[in-house]
């Protein structure tokens, strides 16, 4: 059609065409399409995995001691707590997650970024997938006490 034909019709066409555009792109570089991850959302989640139950009393510092350790022989490379390295910050995580999600997650990180949709989301965020470090249940629970001691700084 030759431009200068153009009717007030089409001009509200295109200009409801770009407005649209534009709209979406704000919505979609805002994040609007996300769904925001809220504590309650997490509450409640477990994870995949073999641990469905974790009790949890006053803090062990003999265990938290021996997380330290596994977390700085397996861990920390990929891990710290103030600032995302490969994996995500760890600071606050015992206040994010269930105590058996988090132990689910160090024990069987495939299965969990695959299947589970918390961890799904930390796989796509990051890009990175947490390997498998041949961590038994009882390691995984001291580092679940290292991660306790950390977060009551």
């Amino acid at each position: 059609m030759n431009p200068s034909k153009l009717t007030g019709v089409h001009y509200r066409i295109k200009f409801g065409l770009i407005v649209g555009l534009l709209i979406s792109m704000t919505i979609i570089s805002c994040g609007g399409d996300k769904t925001e991850e809220t504590p309650a959302s997490n509450a409640s989640s477990k994870g995949i995995g073999p641990v469905s139950s974790v009790t949890l009393g006053t803090l062990d510092q003999s265990m938290a001691d021996r997380g330290k350790k596994q977390f700085e022989a397996k861990c920390s490379a990929c891990h710290k707590f103030e600032e995302k390295v490969v994996g995500p910050a760890l600071q606050d995580v015992t206040l994010r997650r269930t105590p058996e999600w988090i132990m689910n997650m160090i024990l069987n990180p495939i299965e969990m970024t695959q299947k589970d949709p918390i961890g799904q989301e930390l796989l796509g965020e990051h890009l990175t997938q947490m390997t498998f470090q041949n961590i038994k249940e009882e390691e995984a629970r001291e580092i679940l006490e290292y991660f306790r001691k950390m977060d009551l700084k």
